[in-house]
């Protein structure tokens, strides 16, 4: 298979972009793969003539492919859908909507990504389902016993994340998984954060919905799967013509989808190739220049957790995020989540681990990826020192 460039068009004579968690840049190898299916290979996937066959072939080689990066086991499914944001309404709302026993608890954390909360909101208020939102502690960590203390008889479904996107820390999905188990409970996973950035088997963590999304793993936005587990009912959230197995309507974006699969084709041969240990020590380089660059003043929220390798969340006391980030034109990071920027109030994950709002809003997200080279860490450390005022 071939490897990626050096360096990706996208980013030659940028800014050191260190904002990977945000979004990737699409893999030149994605892009090729997609082009056919833009131009001669229009038809739609669910026509039996002979334009619509070799779509449709397209479509489930790329469900073949995605589900091989997940290890998804006989009688699983993946289901492709518009969004990460879409394949946790799918997996929340589905879930509990579908159950056969009717309960109606769902169980969560403070420190969800907005697109699961939110789900777990709209079903408390359009069909009063009943929301439980556990603490975190200081690593921002939920304990697999505050799950077991919280599932009742009417409890559905835990929705727990599998990495942070501020922090990167790195939930105990594998122990949570066999409480909720043994309590009939089904669990879901959003793995955007973490699928093609580390090995992931989806039955040794023991979930039965996980949440892929193509725009963190170098294929392009507007695309994302689900996996299944067999046996898991779900309601559509789209209803309409039965695309997807029934579980998503709309005829299939056949490019995206293409692009997905090889994206995460790309990423099971890095992954074998070593490149969450090559990233990871990209991620400690930076976070030791800093802290030599500006002794005393860098904390590092979650050091204490497992984390992604990709992922450094930075504290540099004395000056807040978005002010140093105005200072760094030499930089793309982010303040926080993406999901959130324009907003000057301090990240809810970050208070929710304890941070008092002042030290929130004084870190910085770093994160880094396939095109993230030793010059890019040695010059972005320079000029985050030479802004905070080294």
């Amino acid at each position: 298979m071939p490897t990626a460039p050096r360096t990706h068009p996208g980013l030659a004579g940028g800014p050191v972009y260190l904002d990977y968690n945000a979004t990737t840049p699409v893999d030149p190898a994605v892009v090729d793969a997609m082009l056919p299916w833009l131009t001669s290979g229009f038809g739609n996937p669910s026509s039996s003539h002979a334009y619509g066959g070799p779509a449709h072939a397209a479509v489930e080689r790329a469900r073949r492919q995605v589900a091989a990066l997940v290890s998804v086991p006989p009688g699983g499914r993946i289901a492709f859908t518009g969004s990460g944001s879409e394949a946790d309404a799918l997996a929340i709302r589905g879930a509990v909507l579908a159950d056969p026993a009717g309960r109606r608890h769902v169980i969560t954390q403070t420190t969800e990504h907005p697109a699961v909360l939110a789900a777990c909101s709209t079903l408390n208020e359009l069909h009063g389902v009943a929301v439980t939102v556990l603490p975190v502690d200081g690593n921002g960590l939920v304990h697999p016993d505050q799950v077991a203390a919280a599932i009742t008889g009417e409890t559905v479904l835990v929705s727990i994340m599998h990495a942070n996107n501020e922090t990167g820390v790195r939930q105990p999905i594998p122990e949570i998984a066999r409480i909720v188990r043994a309590r009939g409970v089904l669990l879901h996973c959003d793995a955007a954060q973490s699928v093609g950035k580390v090995d992931f088997d989806v039955t040794s963590l023991g979930v039965d919905l996980l949440t892929v999304v193509g725009h963190k793993m170098y294929a392009p936005k507007g695309i994302a799967a689900l996996y299944v587990a067999p046996g898991v009912p779900l309601r559509p959230v789209v209803g309409g013509g039965g695309q997807e197995g029934g579980l998503r309507a709309g005829t299939e974006n056949v490019a995206h989808i293409v692009g997905l699969g090889r994206a995460a084709e790309l990423a099971g041969a890095a992954l074998a190739a070593g490149e969450s240990v090559r990233l990871g020590r990209r991620r400690d380089e930076l976070a030791r220049r800093l802290r030599e660059a500006l002794p005393g003043r860098v904390r590092i929220n979650g050091e204490d957790a497992p984390r992604l390798p990709t992922t450094l969340s930075a504290r540099i006391a004395g000056i807040a995020a978005r002010r140093l980030l105005d200072r760094l034109p030499g930089v793309a990071a982010s303040a926080g989540s993406a999901c959130h920027t324009g907003v000057d109030t301090p990240s809810p994950v970050l208070t929710a681990m304890g941070l008092p709002p002042a030290r929130a809003l004084e870190t910085i997200r770093l994160s880094v990826g396939r095109w993230t080279t030793p010059a890019d860490v040695e010059r972005a450390a320079a000029l985050l020192a030479a802004a905070a005022g080294s």
